[in-house]
């Protein structure tokens, strides 16, 4: 058997945390008995864009699980062995990769970032009765199929859209300042297309104080958004809702300064603003963005455990979404094989359905799944970038400082 060992930052995966997959031994028989304890340990398929336009979202998401194995074995969950793929940002690679792993004997998938690719993993799953547990992916659809073998820990794009518009009230509340009028400039892939639905879909629900008073799509690949951001300053529109990824983010910040455009504040509910390539790359004018998205508790103990290994393993790396909400992806699979005490994907399902963690590093009361196998206790978290770190900002049960609000001028920045 074999497998795309793609470590961190593209070093090399140790021996100690991810066996070779020459090692794995022999295919599952196709009829195993019924929920008896297989010989070997767990095995447990770890599909990720390493390569193409997501390859640096799929390398920061490996660092929660690289993290995972010292953690786990401190809290008494059992070993496992991890098989790493690539899906190559793309769909059709994901698909192929998913049946590849379960061909080769992985007892359960965890992946992929992306909605499509995890749509194609799902699908790829239920056919063949093998656990997949997600890590990050947004799109609705997902878990309103009926799939029994498909498990979502990560909130839903309506439910994204939803927190993102109670945390807003809650930021203007606060600090007693609204923008009367929103834009919204959003990438146009199936995230990005799926979350404006969500967003547009809820807001009258909700009676916000402003108006959305244009939305304007982009493509991923975009080189030059200069078009883009002027479109949306001449609205008028008094502050900037974005639903991007990193390059882009990236882009518009640098062609938002390069136009002297200055609104009230940058409200995201996607990646790639509070990425730390992103603070990187753009210095104090990565500063004051708030994204609403999903987050850990930096408040609870597992979170503070995650903390300290990463600093351990990864000392230049912030704690984000997607190393908490991945390492929290094998905390799943981990407590399901103990509860189960087998790596039948039957008993792994059946453990999977009585999920119920308290002890966890992500915002709200803990993981359990409901309807459509989706966990609908997590929360989101308002969080700002500043001077190159995270502060949690809102809800203030779950905060670690104070917000900036409005954003600073690009040129009144430290």
């Amino acid at each position: 058997m074999t497998s795309r060992n793609c470590g961190s930052g593209g070093k090399s995966v140790t021996r100690r945390t991810f066996v070779a997959a020459a090692t794995a031994g022999a295919v599952v028989s196709a009829m195993p008995l019924r929920h008896a304890r297989a010989a070997g340990p767990l095995k447990v398929g770890i599909i990720l864009p390493r390569s193409g336009p997501q390859a640096q979202f799929g390398i920061d998401c490996q660092r929660g699980a690289d993290v995972a194995p010292a953690i786990l074995k401190a809290k008494g969950y059992p070993d496992m062995q991890y098989v790493l793929a690539d899906s190559e940002t793309s769909v059709q690679v994901a698909r192929a990769q998913a049946e590849k792993l379960i061909n080769e004997g992985v007892h359960v998938l965890v992946g992929a970032f992306d909605s499509g690719a995890s749509t194609a993993i799902a699908q790829v799953a239920e056919q063949k009765g093998v656990p997949f547990v997600i890590n990050i992916a947004a799109a609705p659809a997902i878990t309103e199929q009926g799939f029994r073998f498909v498990f979502r820990n990560f909130p839903t794009g309506k439910m994204i859209a939803a927190d993102g518009f109670k945390l807003q009230k809650e930021l203007f509340a606060d600090t007693g300042k609204a923008p009367k009028s929103v834009v919204m400039l959003h990438v146009n892939d199936t995230f990005g297309t799926t979350q404006r639905d969500a967003t547009l879909a809820l807001a009258p629900k909700f009676e916000m104080p402003y108006k959305i008073v244009d939305t304007i799509a982009y493509d991923l690949a975009a080189k030059d958004l200069s078009v883009e951001v002027a479109k949306a300053k001449a609205s008028g529109a008094e502050a900037l809702w974005v639903i991007s990824r990193l390059n882009d983010a990236i882009l518009l910040t640098r062609e938002m300064v390069k136009q002297r455009w200055e609104p009230m504040g940058i409200l995201s509910t996607g990646p790639g603003w509070y990425e730390d390539a992103y603070m990187q790359a753009l210095g104090k004018y990565s500063d004051d963005v708030i994204s609403f998205l999903p987050w850990y508790d930096p408040n609870k103990p597992m979170t503070k455990l995650l903390k300290a290994e990463m600093a351990k393993k990864f000392p230049n790396i912030n704690l984000n979404t997607n190393q908490s909400h991945t390492f929290e992806a094998i905390l799943i699979v981990a407590d399901a094989y103990k509860r189960a005490n087998s790596t039948d994907p039957k008993a792994l399902q059946e453990a999977l359905l009585k999920t119920n963690i308290a002890d966890n590093v992500t915002a709200g009361p803990g993981v359990s799944f409901q309807e459509g196998n989706q966990n609908f206790k997590t929360l989101n978290s308002a969080v700002q970038d500043r001077g190159g770190k995270h502060v949690v900002v809102f809800p203030k049960s779950a905060s670690d400082g104070k917000v900036n609000w409005p954003m600073r001028g690009w040129q009144k920045r430290g």
